[in-house]
This record gives C-alpha cells, sequence and structure tokens, in this order.
C-alpha cells in the first residue's frame, strides 16, 4: 500500500481516503472535484496590519528626518533628531523579518474556504474542507495520484482477474 498523503485528520493511501475518521475506498469513489468560496475579509484585514506595521517605523523615521530640517534647530539638535529617526528606520529590520514571515504564511494558507467532493456509491459527499489552501492542494493532488494509481491497476487487469498477455497476432 502507498501513502501518498497523510496528517491528523486526513490520509490518503493506494487503497482509500481517511478523512476526519470516515473512510472511502477508492473503487467506491467517482469524481472528485473541488469548489473555492469567498474571500475571507478577516486574513486581507489581517494582511493589511502587517503591511502598516512594516510602514509605520519606516514612516516615522522619514517624518523624524523632515522635522528635523523643517525645524531648523542648531545642528546638534537636527543630528539628534535624525539619529533617532534612522534608529526607528533600523530597528524595524528584525520586526520585519518576523512581519514578512507571517504575511509569507498568510500568502501560503489563502484567503478562501476549500472544500473537495467525490460522488460517493453514487451521491455527491463532501470529503474535506479547510481554509488553508497549501495543504489542500497537497491532499487534492494526493487523491488525484492515488485514483490514477488505482484506474492503472484496474485496466491492467483483466476480467478474469488475471493480467493481459500480448496476443502474438491483431
Amino acid at each position: 500500500m502507498i501513502t501518498y498523503y497523510d496528517d491528523r485528520s486526513v490520509r490518503v493511501t493506494s487503497a482509500a481516503v481517511r478523512v476526519d475518521g470516515r473512510t472511502y475506498p477508492l473503487a467506491e469513489l467517482g469524481m472528485v472535484w473541488h469548489r473555492r468560496g469567498n474571500r475571507s475579509w478577516q486574513v486581507l484585514a489581517g494582511r493589511g496590519a502587517i503591511g502598516a506595521a512594516l510602514a509605520g517605523p519606516l514612516v516615522a523615521a522619514v517624518l523624524g528626518i523632515g522635522l528635523a530640517v523643517w525645524l531648523h534647530r542648531s545642528a546638534v539638535v537636527t543630528i539628534a533628531i535624525v539619529g533617532a529617526s534612522v534608529l526607528v528606520g533600523l530597528g524595524v529590520g528584525p520586526l520585519a523579518d518576523v512581519l514578512f514571515e507571517h504575511l509569507d504564511r498568510s500568502y501560503a494558507r489563502g484567503s478562501r474556504e476549500w472544500e473537495m467532493w467525490a460522488r460517493w456509491r453514487g451521491q455527491p459527499v463532501r470529503l474535506l474542507h479547510t481554509g488553508d489552501a497549501l495543504r489542500f492542494g497537497q491532499i487534492y493532488r494526493a487523491v488525484q495520484r492515488a485514483m490514477e494509481s488505482a484506474s492503472a491497476t484496474q485496466k491492467a487487469i483483466g476480467s478474469s482477474g488475471s493480467s493481459p498477455r500480448p496476443r502474438s497476432r491483431p
């Protein structure tokens, strides 16, 4: 038996698909398709908040430099304001790495709900529902590979259950 995908709630093998404790033998599955849900505004707002968090310290640094030039104070005060502004701008570096990582994960997970459906015993059944686009893609592709492998195995076995032999003449 070949395992195509395995995590705590989904297991796709060459024999069956198991989702949340329910097992669907590949021989009983017909057509498999997917549906894409609406965008999650919560995810999009979170991405905007990350962008604002990235831009905030940089904007503060630029405004501080502009303020230092606009005030026309002594050179020491101007250098102190510019120095503080540059430090604020540089302070975003370590924070930016963490924020970019969260932003990257947000895009990998996606901003939609995804559903995988199959025809099982003649009835449409929702196999999977998730908001994680990356995980959904991995599971969907595993099911495709398992079904392709199962159909290739069925084609290789003749109606008598034996492997087909080449004929000597057409």
